[in-house]
């Protein structure tokens, strides 16, 4: 109970590294409804916007609240938006609210929206390699031989009865 040998390693008793302990209960950076920043933020963790940002946002996930507005370009792994945003937004996952309103283009890898919400440019699809599919040219028709019909389908088999 008392030794010397403490099998943590940390001192604190509780097995974790002291930085493991501090991602592990790491809070989201919170731009609140008062603030306005004008620049860019980039982030290795989680953004939540309630204010208003005028710049690009470079983030792991992003949450904008229902009165927190972005004007600038998103580059997320998630992004949940219940406010505004203007611009594009770039993100492996991409969830709109009801109350969402957003003017620009969407590359995702995962899109939903639900009724009600605003939403006004392109949505376009990409994959985690960011390699668009490739298309599967179309077979040449071949000619039938033996019908009638040049280019169309052969006449039906009539069978007798």
């Amino acid at each position: 109970m008392f030794s010397k040998n403490n099998k943590s390693g940390n001192g604190n008793g509780t097995g974790l590294d002291a930085r493991a302990e501090v991602a592990v209960k790491a809070v989201p950076s919170i731009i609140s409804a008062d603030l306005a920043i004008d620049g860019n933020l980039n982030s290795g963790g989680e953004i939540q916007v309630d204010g208003v940002v005028n710049g690009d946002i470079k983030c792991k996930a992003l949450i904008v609240g229902v009165k927190g507005s972005v004007v600038g370009e998103v580059i997320a792994q998630t992004v949940r938006m219940h406010g505004a945003v203007k611009g594009m937004v770039r993100a492996k996952s991409v969830f709109l609210a009801s109350t969402a309103r957003m003017s620009g283009d969407v590359e995702h890898e995962s899109l939903a929206i639900e009724p009600g919400a605003y939403m006004e440019g392109h949505c376009k699809r990409i994959t985690e390699t960011g390699v668009t599919p490739v298309e599967v040219p179309r077979q040449p028709e071949r000619p039938m031989i033996g019908t009638a019909r040049v280019g169309g389908m052969p006449k039906p088999a009539i069978a007798a009865t």
